[in-house]
């Protein structure tokens, strides 16, 4: 059964990408680019950045949730392949790292959740874990999909 559905999804990937990886790689760098949306716009929420991001007050906001569900929404498949085809592994420094970072993205996704639900934090708390949140897809980011787009190819 599992099998068939790697196959299957290796299938679904290697129409559009060259490789699982390569798929990984790109759909982890557009989490990124969103990431960087919402570090932007969530400054702009809480009053810095007014003369950088120009967008209304409603509007950001709107922005800025949206721009989070669709990056954690392509994170998911990387997820599943680093998860279910990868797993943890500790064949380098490198590799260690970014199973360690990995581990932790989505407990510090739902501490950020809570957070931006909760009413009875500090004001300082939020922008502290969002900032987490990015520093944490940041250094995912850069011990996976750079050092594929660096030593191995860049490119689908």
């Amino acid at each position: 059964m599992l099998a068939s559905v790697l196959s299957t999804y290796t299938d679904i990937v290697t129409s559009v990408f060259s490789s699982p990886i390569a798929f990984k790689a790109w759909f982890a760098a557009a989490a990124l680019t969103l990431a960087a949306v919402q570090v932007l716009t969530g400054a702009r929420i809480f009053g810095k950045l007014e003369h950088v991001v120009r967008i209304p007050r409603p509007h950001v906001n709107r922005v800025h949730r949206w721009s989070g569900r669709l990056a954690v929404f392509l994170t998911l498949p990387v997820a599943f392949h680093c998860i279910f085809i990868l797993g943890f592994k500790t064949t380098s420094a490198r590799v260690l790292a970014h199973s360690v970072l990995g581990s932790f993205v989505y407990g510090v996704f739902t501490v950020k959740v809570f957070f931006v639900h909760d009413r009875m934090h500090p004001r300082w708390v939020l922008p502290v874990v969002g900032g987490t949140m990015a520093a944490v897809l940041t250094s995912l980011w850069a011990t996976s999909a750079l050092w594929y787009f660096t030593q191995v190819r860049f490119g689908f």
